[in-house]
């Protein structure tokens, strides 16, 4: 790895002075600046960003936080959010915590002893975590939160539970998300809204994970427990494709027998047969802006919208029975 010593060598200048072009920190000729350019380019010469940081004070690196990687929503928000950074001059640190607090303990430590600008995550519970440390939240969002996007789960719950009431359900169960991500009471609030509204009966399937690798075992679960379940509404696409397979398993017909909607809208979602009924959350966009938000807290000290909300929307596909109005 070359070295500031050869590229002062080769300028014919001292470190110091290249240190000084490089932070633009102090007087430099132009002659001098363009004979250090020419060496770092003819070295490819980069930089310690760390060591740069911690002399200007100022840091280049943002640190994402992602509950479970494998969850295709998670990615999807971590595009926006690299796009959103790159886009400022940024660079991105991932911490893949995997619903482990002391992993994500760990990767907070990494970002501090990286010199990280600020955090972006959507793992709940961070903000009590940090020293100090400008932060975004991104999905699992509490209302207190000073810095946050994510999308309007109330109104997902609400979209999802009418389009599975307007196709005469028989017994429905809401597969609620984790307690502890607060946007699981939201989704489930506005499904009940909507089917005690319509006096629909239904009962509650609690899980205790969103993670990928508990999929199918929650599925099994499920079944043992509402084996004469007709119409579900399910936690996230992930968990709602586990129930759609296991439903198939036990030669029910999707979605004759079982009708059941997602949430999240993941592209998998729409490229198997039957495609899954969800609600669409705007992944990608949700990690953009939480990047802009950020930046502009570290650019500029402030942020005109704190608490940013976005909307959700329906997508209807095969495993939902068609209404009577359209057969």
């Amino acid at each position: 790895m070359t070295t500031i010593r050869e590229v002062a060598k080769l300028a014919g200048v001292s470190v110091a002075t290249v240190s000084r072009t490089l932070n633009n920190s102090g007087y430099v000729s132009e002659s001098t600046r363009k004979r250090v350019e020419k060496a770092v380019k003819e070295l490819n010469f980069y930089p310690n960003e760390v060591a740069r940081s911690l002399f200007q004070k100022k840091s280049k690196l943002i640190g994402l936080l992602l509950p479970d990687i494998t969850n295709p929503f998670f990615p999807a928000i971590a595009k926006g959010v690299e796009d959103g950074v790159n886009q400022r001059g940024y660079s991105l640190l991932l911490g893949n915590v995997e619903d482990d607090a002391e992993k994500e303990s760990d990767y907070l430590k990494i970002f501090e002893q990286n010199n990280i600008a600020g955090v972006i995550s959507a793992v709940q519970g961070s903000a009590a975590k940090l020293n100090n440390m400008p932060l975004v939240l991104l999905d699992r969002v509490n209302s207190h939160q000073e810095y946050a996007v994510h999308s309007d789960d109330y109104a997902g719950g609400k979209l999802a539970a009418q389009a599975v009431v307007e196709r005469n359900p028989e017994k429905v169960v809401i597969m609620v998300g984790p307690k502890s991500v607060a946007g699981s009471a939201m989704r489930l609030a506005g499904s009940e809204k909507v089917l005690q509204e319509s006096l629909v009966p239904y009962e509650v399937f609690q899980t205790a994970s969103f993670q990928l690798n508990l999929a199918e075992e929650t599925a099994e679960r499920f079944f043992e427990q509402h084996p004469d379940v007709d119409s579900v509404i399910a936690s996230n696409d992930v968990y709602a494709l586990a129930v759609m397979k296991e439903a198939i398993k036990r030669g029910m017909n999707i979605p004759e027998d079982l009708q059941i909607i997602g949430y999240d809208d993941m592209p998998f979602s729409r490229m198997m047969y039957p495609g899954l009924s969800t609600i669409a959350q705007p992944a990608y966009q949700i990690g953009y802006q939480g990047a802009e938000l950020l930046c502009n807290i570290l650019e500029k000290g402030y942020a005109h919208e704190n608490h940013i909300q976005l909307p959700v929307t329906l997508k209807l596909r095969e495993s939902l029975r068609k209404k009577d109005l359209d057969e």
